[in-house]
């Protein structure tokens, strides 16, 4: 089972939206038994909130549900209980190598460098633009997928 975290500074917009889209392609695949997907914070602000309306509004028009969320945040611990912890942007990746000084194991990663275009998912806090993220995220996504069952295939896994 491959264990993945995405990670942004609030948990209530893009790694949440992330976590739900990611979910989403695995169910569609029949794969649920080998992804364990979460998400969290880098900060403390919104922790307890559940994702921000404009965020869940889009999830739902593409027919994804997030209900039950809740933010959390990101703790030490997580290095070791993950494979992949997945930051949506610089900052985030800045929170991230402070708190896990040492990625030997090379776990920390943007989302969309597994794309064809590597950039950052730009906040929809700030742009107001909630269908570009979830675009981003979709992308991101679906190009990390396919990154993990080409890996495992290479392995000589099922995927």
């Amino acid at each position: 089972m491959t264990k993945i975290l995405f990670i942004c500074h609030g948990n209530i917009c893009r790694s949440s939206c992330a976590e739900y889209v990611f979910r989403d392609i695995v169910k569609r695949s029949d794969m649920e038994d080998d992804f364990y997907v979460e998400s969290k914070a880098t900060s403390s602000e919104e922790l307890g909130n559940g994702m921000y309306p404009p965020m869940a509004k889009v999830l739902i028009s593409h027919g994804i549900i997030s209900s039950g969320h809740r933010a959390r945040r990101m703790k030490e611990g997580d290095y070791d209980d993950f494979d992949l912890l997945i930051g949506m942007d610089s900052e985030n990746m800045y929170y991230m190598n402070r708190m896990w000084k040492d990625d030997s194991e090379r776990k920390l990663h943007l989302l969309l460098d597994y794309t064809d275009n590597p950039r950052e998912v730009s906040d929809p806090w700030y742009t107001r633009d909630f269908e570009t993220a979830y675009r981003d995220i979709v992308e991101g996504c679906e190009a990390l997928f396919q990154h993990l069952n080409e890996e495992n295939a290479k392995k000589g896994g099922r995927r």
